[in-house]
């Protein structure tokens, strides 16, 4: 494949086919990587056969979304109002946006790792933990949300800020990097051959990762200070009265998605507890199991936002509607390959994370059901996208927190009424549904109104 010479060609000449797989095929093998480093930490620590170490790092879990959450609210706000900038030809605009996102999400993360701190106690209670994992829960906790928790924001919001210029490679290079060193340091920290420090240990590995994926971007900064409008000088800062709006204005939306996917996953977990022990551990199956078409439709979703944002800030809508319909496409068409798949060989794939014929059943049963909600949530996931790259505001937000919150504790009541416990299993799909119709409304709406 001939280099690139110049990266405004990515967005504006080359053929879209093109365009699209440069720009995802490096953020779909980031997210796989992220998928596998998230399932890391539990696996090792699983080994030591110790219940107390592996419930410590799923109440601390919870926690550790939010710290993606943070980092959207400037990682995707910045990335969209970057890549419109460029669109617009503006590579100063695009220097202030990246300058007042990255210190913006340094700031943050400092403010969350300090409060989380200081009410580490009530949080991690009301996440679950009991008097016998508390402590193992707060020393995990303590590496993975409070030490390394500044690392990993700066990871995730340097990738976007680096991907929305165009830098796809060298962004998934960076996430890919912390992934794996995760994966070879859990072991090494964990388990008894070697530190033996068990759930602690495994929240060291994971500090140091994202601290080190966090180094590399910065280093890459630095030596390439004179070709990317990414930096880092404070001077920039004067602007942000100027910029702050626009970049929070679309991050918010995404923030709030993450954040209020905490609250419906620990209200699906509550209500699915009334039932049996074995219907939750089902329900933790089926929710690592449906992270692959989910991790595959973000990465789709990661990196069509910068030629989205470009395009539709150029004027160039015509390249846009294509880029965003094959973006539609692939990730589509990889969700029913993922719904078949699971539709078939349900209990197959339940039994490969337990052998109690009782939790695969219902392993089996809930996957059925949760799985049709996959196309939906395949396209539904651009349509956002779409959105924060366009600067809309309001689409992005309402659409945002109806496919997390807003309708899934109200549907819990109902369907947990009308049909028990696979009654809550269908509520992801209808909320899903309901999502994409609004997005589609939306989208139509604008379609009218701004002639795109």
């Amino acid at each position: 494949m001939r280099a690139i010479k110049d990266k405004t060609e990515v967005f504006e000449t080359m053929p879209i086919r093109r365009a699209v797989g440069l720009q995802i095929l490096p953020a779909i093998a980031s997210q796989m990587i992220a998928l596998i480093y998230n399932l890391a930490d539990t696996y090792f620590v699983g080994l030591l056969n110790e219940p107390n170490q592996t419930a410590a790092i799923t109440v601390v879990y919870s926690s550790f979304v939010m710290l993606t959450a943070v980092s959207n609210l400037f990682g995707v706000g910045g990335a969209s109002a970057l890549s419109r900038a460029l669109g617009k030809k503006s590579p100063e605009d695009a220097r202030n946006i990246a300058s007042i996102s990255i210190w913006g999400g340094i700031l943050c993360s400092l403010i969350f790792s300090l409060l989380f701190l200081v009410f580490s106690r009530p949080v991690l209670v009301l996440c679950g933990a009991t008097p016998e994992i508390y402590d193992i829960a707060f020393g995990y906790a303590l590496w993975v949300v409070v030490i390394g928790g500044p690392g990993t924001i700066l990871n995730n919001l340097l990738a976007n800020l680096v991907r929305a210029e165009g830098s796809a490679a060298a962004a998934s290079i960076g996430v890919s990097m912390g992934g794996i060193l995760n994966i070879l340091l859990d072991p090494f920290f964990v388990l008894p051959q070697f530190l033996h420090m068990g759930a602690v240990g495994a929240g060291i590995a994971t500090a140091l990762s994202n601290l080190a994926a966090a180094v590399f971007f910065l280093i890459w900064l630095a030596v390439k200070h004179k070709k990317t409008v990414v930096n880092l000088h404070p001077a920039r800062l004067r602007h942000t009265a100027r910029y702050l709006k626009v970049i929070l204005s679309i991050g918010f939306p995404s923030a709030v998605q993450y954040a209020l996917t905490v609250v419906a996953i620990a209200a699906q977990s509550s209500f699915v507890s009334r039932y049996s022990t074995e219907a939750v551990a089902a329900l933790g199956i089926v929710k690592k199991l449906d992270q692959l078409p989910l991790y595959f439709s973000i990465g789709v979703s990661n990196g069509l936002l910068p030629l989205l944002a470009y395009n539709y800030s150029a004027g160039n809508q015509e390249r846009r509607r294509g880029i965003f319909r094959l973006g539609c496409l692939i990730s589509l068409g990889f969700s029913l390959c993922c719904l078949i798949i699971y539709e078939l060989f349900a209990p197959n794939l339940s039994s490969l994370f337990i052998d109690d014929p009782v939790t695969i059943r219902y392993g089996a049963d809930f996957l059925r059901r949760m799985v049709t909600a996959m196309p939906m949530m395949s396209v539904c996931y651009p349509m956002i996208i779409q959105f924060q790259a366009m600067g809309k505001f309001k689409e992005s937000l309402v659409c945002s927190v109806i496919r997390k919150g807003v309708l899934d504790i109200p549907l819990l009541f109902l369907m947990n009424g009308f049909l028990g416990l696979y009654g809550c299993m269908w509520v992801q799909p209808i909320v899903d549904s309901i999502s994409l119709i609004t997005a589609g409304i939306f989208y139509r709406r604008l379609k009218k109104a701004e002639n795109i």
